[in-house]
């Protein structure tokens, strides 16, 4: 049995963000969100909503208790870039790229 869930168009680099995801997979859900309430990037706050979605899912839609579940996977896809200017010297400009991510947590039970 496996629960996900996924956010679309978070605004943090995928680089930054796999940082985190790398320290969260194969824990259990319990330890996982230990692990992203004590740490303090960016990147942990908003894999941290993904992770309780998905076990507010894995509880609410296959009856499976919160310390059952391992994270099976944390993904992060690069989503859409903005792109902005910004002036540069002698009349030219500086690209600006804005990158955002797609953030997908995989759980499944311990069976």
């Amino acid at each position: 049995m496996e629960v996900r869930a996924l956010t679309r168009n978070v605004r943090i680099s995928p680089e930054k963000a796999r940082h985190v995801s790398r320290l969260i997979q194969g824990k259990s859900a319990v330890e996982a969100l230990a692990i992203v309430e004590l740490s303090p990037r960016k990147a942990a706050s908003l894999l941290g909503d993904t992770l309780r979605s998905a076990v507010a899912n894995a509880e609410n839609n296959e009856n499976v208790s919160r310390k059952a579940l391992v994270v099976k996977a944390a993904l992060v896809s690069p989503g859409p870039i903005i792109k902005r200017f910004r002036a540069k010297a002698r009349g030219s400009a500086g690209r600006i790229r804005k990158r955002t991510s797609h953030l997908e947590v995989i759980l499944t039970d311990m069976n």
